[in-house]
Formats: C-alpha cells, sequence, structure tokens
C-alpha cells in the first residue's frame, strides 16, 4: 500500500513567490506574445503549474526567472501551434494589457504596439532582453538557441523597430 502525500508546504511557498515576483512580467510577455489576454492569462498559469510540477527537474544552471521564462516561452509557443489559435482575435489592445509599473506615454505605447508587429523571433529576444531584462546568454537559454542567433535577432529586430517608428514619423 503507498502512503499518499499531501503538497510540500516549501513548494508552496516556492511558488506563492513565483507568483508574487514573476507573475505580472510573465503575463506581460506571453501577452505581447500570445496578442491575446485571456491566452496570456492561461499561458501563465499553465508556466506556474508545469514549474510547480517539475521543480525536481531543475538543474539550478540558470536562474528560476530564465527557466520560467523558457517554459512561457514554450507555453506561449504550443497555444499558438494549436489549431483553435488561428480561429482566435488576436487584437490585443494596449489598455488590455497587465498594469505597467508606472503610467505609460504615448511614446512607450507607440514602441509597445511597434514590438507586437516584428516578427515572433524577434519579439522574443526584443521582450526578453528589454522587458525581462535577461541577457543574450540567458535569453538563449531560455529559447534553447545559440547567444549569437539572439544577438542576431535582436540587432533585426532594433533594425524594424527602427525603420518602423521612423517610418510613422514621416507619416
Amino acid at each position: 500500500m503507498q502512503t499518499v502525500k499531501g503538497p510540500d508546504p516549501d513548494m508552496e511557498k516556492r511558488l506563492q513567490g513565483w507568483m508574487e515576483q514573476y507573475e505580472q512580467s510573465l503575463l506581460r510577455l506571453c501577452c505581447v506574445y500570445l496578442r491575446d489576454w485571456d491566452a496570456a492569462q492561461d499561458a501563465v498559469q499553465e508556466t506556474l503549474i508545469k514549474a510547480y510540477r517539475h521543480y525536481a527537474s531543475f538543474r539550478g544552471q540558470c536562474s528560476e526567472k530564465t527557466w520560467l521564462t523558457r517554459i512561457a516561452v514554450n507555453a506561449c509557443k504550443d497555444m499558438r501551434r494549436a489549431a483553435w489559435y488561428r480561429y482566435v482575435d488576436r487584437a490585443v489592445l494596449p489598455e488590455r494589457l497587465p498594469p505597467p509599473v508606472c503610467e505609460a506615454t504615448d511614446a512607450q505605447r507607440e514602441l509597445t504596439l511597434a514590438v507586437m508587429a516584428l516578427p515572433r523571433r524577434q519579439i522574443e529576444a526584443i521582450l526578453l532582453y528589454y522587458y525581462q531584462g535577461l541577457n543574450s546568454r540567458e535569453i538563449g537559454e531560455a529559447l534553447g538557441v545559440p547567444q549569437r542567433t539572439v544577438t542576431a535577432r535582436l540587432r533585426q529586430g532594433r533594425e524594424k523597430l527602427r525603420a518602423l517608428l521612423e517610418g510613422e514619423d514621416d507619416e
């Protein structure tokens, strides 16, 4: 006969800590990545559940933030692959994004919309570097790509953002 164990109080505290520390930044990341508020909430919930269940496999080779970010990006990728995703209206308005730490200016809103217009791979790199504060090595770990690839995606994303923002100024 097997003994059934209850929830681990240490893991409960760890989960609570993740929610307090990372939930809003993961929600913003997923929201911009998926362009859908409700799907982003589901992705963050899935991220936290997977991290809770698989914490024993976390080897500590990167920070918990990097590990959680990788799980979140993979959850978003899985959702984008799902057949139902093609039929969802993904027009997320900046007003539906999670609240920022401070009030956003018009220029910041314009920048957010420009980032959302980038190709997916460049969005990943830009979001993780500028919004999540990860360095290129951590981004490579989170995305499972070489650091040089991250550097190239960041450069391409910056160039496209510059073109988008300067193009809007000319109009």
